[in-house]
């Protein structure tokens, strides 16, 4: 197995198959301020957040929870939805998944429960967010994954999933309204900081 933190690797005994992986992420203790997910064979651990990175969430998810299909909730809360065809397993940023797939005692969610994932990027995810995610999320069939490129201010959303990936693409610069597809169907403001300053004042 291989563990990354910020990148830099731990080599130790690669685990026999994705449930060995799965069964290593819950005996790993991870340092507080950290999630682990399971991209290209590996147990990635990655910094939470950054706290001006949690206003931007909270401005999508108060855009968004108007538009949900019916019996979906929206969080950005930890979460783990595991995809076992692709073995995968990640903690997006933002998730839209039906009420019942919380329904378990597991740490482990069904990732085709996903209505969308929206993942802010950071130095040390920006490329999985950017290409390993967008494959294993648009072949999943999860409908919307939306990236917020925080390192070059754009906004991008992927939609149409299919065997082969997302078929249907756009993005737009900070600032400007993007539209969110179908089962959402809405409009996104990314002027994120007019926003904030509309709150405050």
């Amino acid at each position: 197995m291989t563990v990354m933190l910020e990148r830099p690797t731990i080599d130790g005994t690669k685990p026999h198959s994705f449930e060995g992986m799965l069964d290593a992420l819950d005996e790993l203790n991870v340092p507080d301020g950290y999630s682990a997910e399971i991209i290209r064979g590996n147990i990635v651990v990655s910094p939470w957040s950054k706290g001006h990175y949690l206003d931007v969430m909270d401005l999508i998810c108060d855009q968004l929870r108007p538009h949900l299909p019916d019996g979906h909730r929206i969080s950005s809360s930890p979460a783990l939805y595991v995809f076992p065809g692709a073995e995968r397993a990640y903690g997006p940023d933002i998730h839209v998944a039906h009420r019942k797939v919380r329904r378990t005692d597991s740490n482990k969610l069904d990732g085709e429960a996903l209505s969308l994932v929206a993942e802010l990027t950071s130095p040390s995810t920006r490329d999985d967010d950017l290409t390993d995610k967008v494959e294993t999320y648009g072949k999943a069939g999860v409908p919307v994954y939306l990236i917020l490129d925080m390192q070059e201010e754009q906004a991008t959303v992927l939609w149409a999933p299919s065997a082969k990936g997302y078929e249907g693409r756009f993005t737009k610069d900070f600032g400007e309204k993007i539209h969110i597809p179908a089962p959402f169907d809405c409009t996104l403001d990314t002027d994120f900081e007019a926003l904030l300053e509309a709150q405050e004042s």
